[in-house]
């Protein structure tokens, strides 16, 4: 097994039960049975002006294919520098007729078979998997691309006010600015790209719509711009459109579309689900703390 794939996967794996370092706080307010678990085909909340609350810790309640790295590995082998856990199992949601493919996190293209790369994306792509994805930002303690962050198994935060929408990753400690002020997004290519990009929303009924551009691309540095594990690459001429929707309480249903004509023949559009993480709280993930992949990988 490829030793930069298993410590992916290690940093990739977090277990609900490993999420909560704060004692368990029932949250007042919650719709709740009559065990007292949250209800999460309740109605969704709504702000006091009346647009759907996106507020809440979430965790992807999608479960990817078992990939190909893993076959065969299980939680009781290595107990060491090799040891691997895999996604844990979550609680899903009913398959959606009207869903895009789902995203995976191992390979985005997975339930994708239309998905046609360019030379240039493809070449790289090919080259980042001859070297077991070593520069994955995930196993580098680096931000990792908008698709990455949604689809890791380790939980985010999402803060909503009137004016902005934070989004706080658990992992490595992401952080994500969606402004919803009114402001325009910078035009493309002027700006100092950013590891996030920029970032502005706005509603469309009950959808809050995210334009994001000026992102640093595949350009800029080995560990820039990718979608996935694998290294499926997006350039500097890439813009992301996510369409968020609270269906009901505990569900967040994400739609992305990426546009980027440098590495893509054409946009296409992937699904991610969220879960709603009642009564739980993020751990404090400081990935550079005692980092040791750089080592492992020059050791195997």
């Amino acid at each position: 097994m490829k030793a930069a794939i298993i410590l992916i996967a290690i940093a990739a794996a977090c277990t609900v039960s490993l999420s909560a370092q704060w004692p368990k706080y029932v949250e007042p307010g919650l719709p709740r049975d009559n065990q007292g678990q949250v209800r999460m085909d309740a109605a969704s909340p709504r702000t006091p002006d009346g647009k759907p609350d996106l507020t809440g810790d979430w965790v992807r309640a999608d479960r990817d294919p078992r990939p190909a790295e893993l076959a065969g590995i299980t939680t009781e082998q290595g107990r060491g520098s090799r040891a691997v856990v895999v996604e844990p199992q979550v609680q899903g949601f009913a398959a959606d007729p009207n869903s895009p493919p789902l995203a995976t996190f191992w390979d985005i293209g997975t339930n994708l078979p239309g998905l046609v790369l360019t030379p240039w994306a493809d070449d790289l792509k090919k080259k980042r998997m001859a070297i077991d994805s070593r520069e994955n930002p995930d196993a580098n303690c680096l931000p990792m691309g908008i698709t990455q962050f949604h689809m890791q198994p380790q939980p985010r935060k999402i803060v909503q006010t009137p004016n902005l929408i934070v989004i706080l990753y658990e992992a490595n400690y992401g952080t994500r600015y969606i402004y919803t002020d009114g402001r325009k997004l910078p035009p493309q290519g002027e700006p100092q790209p950013w590891w996030y990009g920029y970032s502005v929303g706005r509603w469309e009924g009950d959808t809050l719509v995210v334009e994001t551009n000026n992102l640093r691309g595949a350009e800029s540095g080995p560990s820039d711009g990718w979608l996935d594990v694998r290294g499926t690459p997006y350039s500097d001429q890439a813009t992301f459109v996510e369409r968020f929707r609270r269906p009901v309480f505990g569900k967040l249903e994400i739609n992305v579309t990426v546009t980027d004509p440098k590495s893509f023949a054409k946009p296409f559009t992937v699904r991610i689900n969220q879960r709603l993480l009642a009564d739980e709280e993020p751990i404090e993930a400081v990935c550079n703390e005692n980092q040791q992949f750089r080592v492992r990988i020059k050791i195997d």
